[in-house]
């Protein structure tokens, strides 16, 4: 029987034992390449908007009030930048704001990025509530500040002003021809819900739980919108206390 010396000076085994080196060489190569790949091709995470839109607006002072860092690039939308490639193949529904992930995930729709960044985020500030009955108050005045008034008077703005005609319709560039119908109705039913607003606002300072949301966010904007359509937001007085309370803070002075 050969002994381990014997064995070890063996022609064939020595073979053998520099056949499995290089093998094992070579994949553990191919895995150092593999990570530095992945450590040197890794996407930031980008936010594109465009500061003067009121949905870039959104999510601005929703950074700024959770102190949520994210590196911003601007899109001019007036002159359709975000119409053109790479961007229209990143965010086929071609608004802005849209977050890309690091993995080239694109997220679009600014309470969407905004819920993706809370929960991925290590702030301790929660704008979309802390339990369950928070968050369904908010998602739900969010949704009545939305259907009823924001939606409705971005469309009658878009249909109103001499500044969207060709972009009528979001995210593109037709001749679809504006229509003051449209702005009418918007106009009436963000009344209605300013008289509900005005109500729910009577003895409070923010919509839900007595501290700031995103449904105050959004309806700041919601009446940011209703006046520059002609509504007289002043005449609702409850509401109007709380809008000018709003814009009193920093996040919101900066982005108004």
């Amino acid at each position: 029987m050969k002994s381990f010396n014997d064995v070890k000076n063996d022609k064939w085994v020595k073979k053998l034992l520099i056949k499995h080196a290089l093998i094992m060489y070579r994949q553990l190569s191919n895995n150092n390449c593999r990570n530095i790949k992945s450590i040197w091709g890794k996407k930031k995470m980008k936010l594109y908007q465009f500061d003067a839109a009121p949905s870039s607006k959104r999510v601005e002072k929703f950074l700024k009030e959770t102190n949520i860092q994210v590196e911003i690039i601007q899109l001019n939308i007036m002159e359709g930048e975000h119409l053109r490639e790479p961007f229209k193949t990143m965010n086929p529904f071609n608004c802005i704001p849209f977050l890309e992930l690091d993995d080239g995930t694109v997220i679009s729709e600014s309470l969407a990025i905004c819920k993706y960044l809370e929960k991925t985020s290590n702030s301790e500030i929660k704008l979309f509530g802390e339990n369950t009955k928070e968050k369904a108050l908010i998602e739900m005045w969010n949704r009545r500040l939305e259907n009823d008034g924001y939606l409705p008077l971005f469309h009658g703005a878009r249909n109103k002003f001499e500044m969207f005609k060709g972009a009528v319709i979001p995210g593109t560039r037709t001749n679809f021809q504006q229509n003051l119908a449209v702005t009418n109705w918007a106009i009436e039913s963000a009344k209605t819900l300013l008289t509900r607003l005005d109500t729910h606002l009577q003895s409070l300072d923010f919509l839900v739980s007595n501290k700031l949301s995103v449904a105050d966010i959004t309806g700041f904007h919601t009446l940011r919108y209703a006046e520059r359509v002609g509504i007289d937001i002043k005449s609702y007085e409850s509401a109007f206390v709380w809008f000018c309370k709003l814009e009193q803070r920093p996040a919101f002075q900066e982005s108004a």
